[in-house]
């Protein structure tokens, strides 16, 4: 035991030593360390003081004399002499070197003097840039490049800008007027360098209300420059941003790095340069301001942005060079050390900058070609393109280069907005222009609707004066502010196409239309483009108008994209849609925004574009408004007299012989009966139905009233409005006399009002040339053939129809009947009750809802089975549609039409147009 105990205390006691000896050498290595830096530390020092001093003068300073002495300091003296022996002999040609290297680096207006370049536009196509730009001259002294001590030696200094870096100026007091030269002689350089268009430079001054370098007030007419409002900074910021996302986003799915990196790949100039110069006052912008600026800056360079900030303190991130002056002629610059003092060029002679910028603006929009035409839109042959991926069109011009209009499955549904005489309308029509010229009819279907007063799109369906059409349409609707009910049956149209689009393509297992084409090349399916100016008259009133317009709206806005459906949504004032308000699906779609002069909310609320366009100019956005998505466009006049229909009727000649004329829905006008289908193809039925007007339909539908030998199969007019009425019966007359063989059916007519009593006469002759029976009733007699109708009843073998025009009227001497007798509305009860299972029929027209209450008695509303309504109110109708609410108020021309055996709710007609004798 006590010998395992001293081997375990040996063996302790050696770990001990072990660890003494290997923290003795630690310690040792350390301190040797820190002796070394220590020497290492008084070497740096010592030479620290011998540059400040100067080496010849260095022995003269006794604080260099002191740390001399000391033996380990021996080297230091003699290595700094044989550095500055190096450094002269590298020095010796430096100046001329110099020169030589901003000559190369900065050729042309970027390096050389003013007289050589100034007022010449500049012919460089914008691939490349210099890649340093002069602002002055410095000079050294000959001593210190080993030559004669006093001689000075005078070399060029030039910055980095294009694609190098961003550029901090700071001021010395009373020397703005330097810095704007210093600025604008910059500026010159570059805008002289490019061919015209090559580059933009934006101009913010928070201390100017207006005039920025008023010498290049020429270029602010143009494109090439943009003074920007100093109290909306977070504008220029803003829309810096959104160039940079833009930019990056395109260059990265090219595949470049940078914008530089594409331009020297593709030999192209796809984007311009810009400058943008920041004119600050010394203090500190505020700090969301400076957090965005950062943030910019970082990525510009790498997107073709360079930022010139004056007198705003901050720190940049990315590459800066600094310009900070001494006074009105000197300054010192990164680029040289804050030892050498640059003396800047002298300012550029006032009235020559504002003459070269006057020509470089002249050029630019000679350049540009001036303003484009409607046709410089149009393709050099027609419908050639294909939409099964999307449609693509220019609608206008920046610059001179076409801007286009993408709707497809990433911009599906395009929301416009604009006052008033903003353009509006024209620029519907280059965009319905351009698209047509490129798409043939099977490529692209339209559907035109314009709730304004007006006939601003009439022109697209055939007329009295231009007999052609524009193919593409198929549907056109104007003047129909008072027919919402056009706009939801467009809707539900839409939606049923959505309906049969989806079942076609889940029957090929496939879900966009571009793979259904694929899958079913002999299918018909066009991409359709429904374009519905001011749309918020849909949403006029809290009804089911409104509330059924918004659900197919928001689902067709949701579901369309993929089936080839596209709305294109167009309003003087967007701000005025309440229906919309909490129910953001629309617009959420609407991701393609145009934005006309002065436009309200059609963009993102931060982004006012709109606010600052010129007239017959519009922003395209295809970022749901975001800023970063602007694209100023001039468009060009296309609803001219003459321009939009010279296109049309070239393509109607093209197209017209396969493709139809589309159905024109006129609001402002009623239908002809004559020129009806439905009536055109009437012929002699066992079930005859009176037609009473036209549906307010997508397709030319005629509605009527079927009449049969089911009770209750009569027509009953209601209201005060004599011409509906007129209309309404006269149609529902000429219609069944042309569904039954001559003398097959009679028609009895009394007319009870005066001023009817011409159109009823004029009735009775017409019907008689159609060969049947027209007896006119007077209102003495009435009551007596009535009860004879109602005793031939059961024996008369005949169709018969009696048609009654003010009933009410006639009631008095309908009542009266001698004692023990039916009086003569007992007979008219009795046809209405028994009437159609015996081949009669009344047609008759009451004047307000109570006479035709107090016609049917105690019997309920049951023997009337269908009823036209004109100027009554939709509550007093609830009686006669079982019992259920009616939405109605009477319009002028309109009729609120309810059949039982076919209505589960009344809907609006047209009465058919009945020709007045004074009519041409």
């Amino acid at each position: 035991m006590r010998r395992k105990a001293n081997e375990q205390r040996a063996r302790v006691v050696a770990a001990l030593d072990q660890l003494r000896h290997q923290i003795g050498l630690a310690l040792g290595a350390a301190r040797n360390a820190r002796l070394a830096a220590e020497l290492e530390l008084a070497k740096l020092e010592l030479e620290q003081l011998v540059v400040r001093a100067g080496i010849d003068r260095a022995g003269e300073d006794p604080r260099v004399a002191e740390r001399a002495a000391d033996p380990a300091m021996a080297g230091v003296l003699s290595w700094l002499d044989t550095v500055r022996r190096q450094f002269y002999a590298e020095w010796a040609d430096g100046p001329n070197r110099l020169r030589e290297l901003v000559a190369a680096g900065a050729p042309g207006p970027a390096g050389r003097p003013p007289s050589e370049w100034l007022g010449r536009v500049g012919t460089s196509r914008g691939v490349t840039a210099p890649e340093l730009w002069r602002i002055g001259e410095a000079s050294v002294d000959g001593a210190s490049a080993g030559r004669t001590p006093g001689v000075e030696l005078t070399f060029d200094v030039a910055v980095p800008l294009l694609d190098e870096s961003h550029l901090s100026i700071t001021s010395a007091p009373r020397t703005r007027p330097a810095i704007d030269a210093l600025v604008e002689s910059l500026l010159l350089r570059v805008l002289s360098t490019f061919e015209p268009g090559a580059v933009k430079v934006h101009l913010w001054d928070i201390g100017q209300l207006t005039t920025v370098l008023p010498n290049f007030y020429a270029l602010s007419r143009t494109s090439a420059l943009t003074v920007h409002d100093p109290t909306r900074l977070v504008d220029l910021l803003d829309e810096l941003a959104g160039h940079i996302r833009r930019i990056h986003a395109h260059i990265l799915q090219a595949g470049y790095p940078s914008l530089r990196a594409m331009r020297r790949a593709t030999g192209k100039r796809v984007e311009p340069w810009r400058i943008a110069v920041l004119y600050g006052n010394g203090e500190s912008l505020l700090p969301e301001q400076l957090r965005e600026l950062k943030r910019i800056a970082s990525g510009a360079l790498a997107a073709g942005i360079s930022l010139i900030l004056v007198d705003v303190p901050t720190t940049l991130g990315g590459a800066v060079e600094t310009i900070s002056l001494v006074d009105e002629r000197r300054a010192v610059s990164s680029m040289t050390g804050t030892d050498i003092v640059v003396r800047l060029d002298p300012p550029l002679p006032p009235g020559q900058v504002g003459t070269a910028a006057a020509r470089i603006a002249e050029a630019l929009v000679a350049k540009q070609g001036g303003p484009r035409s409607f046709d410089d839109l149009l393709p050099t042959e027609l419908g050639r393109e294909h939409s099964a991926r999307e449609l693509r069109a220019p609608v206008g011009f920046s610059e001179g280069e076409p801007v286009e209009l993408v709707i497809g499955d990433a911009t599906p549904h395009a929301l416009i907005g604009g006052p008033s005489g903003s353009g509006k309308t024209n620029f519907l029509y280059a965009l319905l222009g351009s698209l047509a010229a490129r798409y043939s009819p099977d490529e692209l279907a339209l559907y035109v609707l314009d709730f304004k007063e007006g006939v601003s799109f009439a022109g697209l369906a055939p007329g009295r004066k231009d007999e052609s059409w524009l193919p593409h349409a198929r549907l056109v609707g104007v003047n129909v502010n008072t027919d919402r009910e056009f706009g939801l049956a467009l809707l539900r149209f839409l939606a049923d196409e959505l309906r049969r689009r989806s079942a076609a393509a889940k029957e090929h297992e496939v879900t966009h239309l571009a793979e259904l084409r694929e899958q079913d090349p002999e299918g018909h399916w066009p991409r359709i483009v429904a374009v519905i100016d001011e749309f918020q008259y849909l949403f006029a009133g809290r009804d089911a108008v409104t509330a059924l317009a918004t659900s197919l709206l928001e689902d067709i806005a949701r579901r369309g994209r993929s089936q080839g459906i596209h709305l294109i949504l167009a309003s003087q004032d967007v701000a005025g849609i309440e229906a919309f308000w909490g129910k953001p699906a629309v617009f959420e779609q609407c991701t393609l925004r145009i934005a006309m002069p002065k436009a309200r909310r059609v963009l993102a609320d931060t982004n006012q574009a709109a606010v600052a366009a010129p007239r017959w100019h519009a922003v395209i956005n295809h970022e749901s408004g975001i800023a970063h998505g602007n694209q100023l466009a001039h468009i060009p006049d296309a609803s001219a007299k003459g321009v939009f229909a010279g296109l049309q009727r070239r393509l109607w000649e093209r197209y017209a012989s396969s493709h139809g004329q589309p159905r024109l829905f006129d609001g402002a006008h009623a239908p002809v009966l004559t020129e009806s289908p439905a009536f055109r193809e009437l012929t002699p039925v066992a079930r005859p139905k009176a037609l009473l007007g036209q549906s307010i339909d997508v397709a030319d539908i005629a509605r009527g009233v079927e009449l049969s030998g089911a009770p209750g199969r009569h027509v009953a007019v209601i209201g005060t409005a004599p011409r509906e009425a007129l209309s309404i019966l006269d149609s529902a007359a000429r219609s069944l006399a042309r569904q039954f063989p001559p003398g097959r059916v009679d028609f009895v007519l009394s007319c009870l009002v005066d001023t009817c009593v011409p159109a009823v006469t004029e009735l009775a002759d017409w019907l008689a040339a159609e060969g049947h029976k027209a007896e006119v009733v007077s209102g003495a007699d009435l009551p007596d053939r009535v009860g004879v109708l109602a005793e031939e009843l059961p024996t008369a073998g005949r169709r018969r129809m009696l048609m009654l025009w003010g009933v009410d009227a006639v009631l008095p001497a309908l009542e009266r009947k001698a004692p023990g007798q039916q009086s003569g509305l007992d007979h008219l009860r009795t046809l209405l009750k028994q009437g159609p299972t015996n081949g009669l029929h009344v047609l008759g027209w009451w004047r307000g809802v109570a006479r035709l209450k107090d016609t049917l008695g105690f019997a309920g509303t049951d023997d009337i089975g269908a009823w036209a309504a004109l100027d009554v109110q939709g509550n007093d109708l609830s009686p006669f549609c079982a019992g259920q609410v009616v939405h109605w108020s009477p319009r002028p021309g309109r009729a609120l039409f309810f059949d039982r055996s076919t209505h589960s709710s009344p809907e609006v007609i047209i009465p058919y147009h009945r020709p007045e004798p004074d009519d041409d």
